[in-house]
């Protein structure tokens, strides 16, 4: 029987929340990823096929992370698709990005192909996570320079919960009747870098300041952080994009799918204000 949802990225920000959500409504999971070390994880590696036949197994809804080391998506997924579809997966959930259209780069171009498959899919284009300052890009900025880096000038970005991410995922994979083929996820209102220093000030009791960097320092800052180069120049247009207004928006899509309002970037900060203190 195909009552299992396989989450790939199962221990990244939003795939090892949506395994506690569907473990916690008692929905069979596996989480996938390179190492086996815990219960309902399952190995999987989108460059090893020979992965995909157990991962599979008695599967019914695929959560898809596009992997982070390449910038051709589809090139690196569509074998897994493809036997995913002619093993008889129902159903696809795709994480793509608000800044990323359909036919676009990176998670566009896999977008494209599922809405050319016969498969229910629904893609999920959230904005810019508020877990990059707690959990990834801006956390040591905050907790060793008091300082978050960006590009992105005066521009306001509708940064999400991925917490609110997950639940909507959730519903996506869960309900036979989702009928949603593709959502704009932001938090409840767009604020600037700023705006956000300001708030992670506020709720740490520490001065953070915004450093305001060029397109090319900010590329630079990437690649020492071992970022590859073409991927470092993605996320370089993509600060630039903001810059420019391209973020500056807000949708009430998590309320209309989970029938709460989205988390605001001041809650989020209170809840993990913990992982930016400092021991002096």
């Amino acid at each position: 029987m195909r009552d299992t949802i396989l989450v790939t990225g199962g221990t990244g920000k939003t795939g090892r929340r949506i395994v506690q959500q569907l473990e916690a409504r008692a929905i069979p999971v596996k989480a996938a990823s390179r190492t086996t070390n815990a219960p309902n994880r399952v190995r999987f590696d989108w460059y090893d096929a020979t992965s995909f036949v157990a991962a599979l197994k008695d599967v019914r809804s695929v959560y898809l992370i596009a992997p982070a080391d390449t910038v051709e998506s589809l090139d690196a997924m569509r074998p897994f698709l493809e036997q995913a579809i002619a093993a008889g997966v129902e159903r696809f959930v795709l994480l793509s990005s608000s800044s990323i259209e359909q036919g676009g780069p990176l998670m566009g171009q896999v977008h494209e192909w599922l809405a050319q498959q016969s498969v229910p899919y629904t893609v999920l284009r959230p904005s810019w996570f508020m877990q990059n300052f707690s959990e990834s890009q801006h956390l040591m900025g905050i907790c060793h320079a008091d300082m978050i880096r960006s590009a992105t000038d005066d521009g306001k970005v509708g940064f999400i919960d991925a917490e609110d991410i997950a639940t909507v995922a959730v519903e996506a994979l869960t309900d036979p009747n989702f009928s949603h083929t593709e959502l704009i996820l932001t938090g409840p209102a767009a604020i600037s870098y700023d705006e956000v220093a300001q708030i992670v000030s506020d709720a740490i009791g520490r001065p953070i300041s915004h450093k305001r960097l060029d397109a090319r320092k900010l590329g630079e800052m990437f690649r020492e952080m071992g970022v590859a180069a073409d991927f470092a120049d993605v996320l370089v247009q993509l600060d630039i994009a903001i810059s420019e207004g391209v973020e500056n928006r807000t949708t009430d899509n998590v309320h209309t799918v989970t029938g709460r309002e989205a988390g605001s970037f001041e809650a989020f900060a209170q809840r993990e204000a913990a992982v930016w203190k400092v021991e002096s």
